[in-house]
């Protein structure tokens, strides 16, 4: 663990600090936004599961109130012609997930984000841990890893994890502690180590 932990610790002490603590203040601040922007953004992390998350803000640049208005035939074309890999499914799923959007403060008022994230997990098509975990932290909650595979794949390299076959809930909630442990030791929490981990394997700073 002690070679991932300098890495980190050098990114902590370099300019990426910098943009990684204002992604992080935006992030705490997005929850304050409307039930119609935090739905846009369930809408984004639907899109990202299989799927890249730059390709993903694009495609929620383009089609921004389109995920509270276009009808599933309108939406899968408009994923279709964006490049989406999966956009029958994806525009199904955003669809179906619409009964919820007027929903989506109270529950960020009344669950705390662990219940929060399974209630996601139930209750939204598309949405599996790493997906909700993703849609929480993009709205401000701290304490939740995003585990997707170039998470998976730096811990697996510095030998922290072994690569799972499957992400079951039990291997998602194994490799979240890990990153807890790493949190911990480096003073950071979910939502600041998971930048700083992303950066160490793409070198990019996104959301």
């Amino acid at each position: 663990m002690e070679k991932i932990l300098n890495k980190i610790n050098e990114l902590k002490c370099s300019d990426i600090k910098l943009v990684i603590d204002k992604r992080v203040n935006e992030f705490r601040n997005f929850n304050k936004k409307s039930n119609k922007e935090l739905f846009k953004e369930l809408c984004f992390c639907i899109l990202t599961a299989n799927f890249t998350a730059e390709r993903g803000i694009n495609i929620q640049n383009t089609i921004g109130d389109g995920f509270l208005t276009l009808t599933q035939a309108q939406l899968a074309n408009k994923l279709k012609e964006l490049g989406h890999r999966f956009p029958n499914t994806r525009a199904k799923y955003i669809v179906e997930a619409r009964k919820h959007k007027d929903e989506l403060k109270q529950l960020i008022k009344t669950k705390s984000e662990y219940e929060l994230r399974e209630w996601l997990v139930q209750n939204v098509k598309g949405l599996g841990y790493k997906e909700a975990s993703h849609f929480l932290r993009n709205i401000g909650y701290q304490n939740l890893a995003i585990a997707d595979f170039h998470i998976v794949d730096i811990l697996a390299d510095h030998k922290l994890i072994e690569k799972p076959k499957t992400m079951t809930k039990n291997k998602y909630l194994e490799v979240e502690k890990v990153l807890q442990n790493i949190g911990s030791k480096c003073n950071l929490c979910m939502s600041e180590l998971d930048l700083y981990l992303w950066y160490l394997e793409t070198g990019k700073v996104l959301k």
